[in-house]
């Protein structure tokens, strides 16, 4: 199955784009995701702890399935003052 990956602040930064499409097996979940994004990417993996998964505008846990053609986004913290 094949899911778009989007990216936003300081990952975005690290990939230099703001989207890839990852191609999964059925039954993939976001961890999965983060893990074909790390292969992309090695930079990436320290930035796991501070993440929030969400699948089509969804918040969802790192191991909830996904379908194909789902969006997915890793979303890091948020800072303001």
């Amino acid at each position: 199955m094949r899911v778009k990956v989007r990216l936003f602040a300081s990952l975005r930064e690290a990939v230099g784009r703001d989207h890839l499409d990852l191609e999964l097996p059925q039954g993939a979940t976001a961890e999965d995701a983060w893990q074909g994004l790390v292969a992309e990417c090695p930079a990436l993996a320290a930035h796991r702890r501070s993440l929030s998964a969400a699948v089509n505008r969804r918040y969802l846990p790192f191991d909830a399935p996904l379908s194909d053609a789902d969006e997915v986004v890793f979303v890091p913290p948020v800072s303001g003052a």
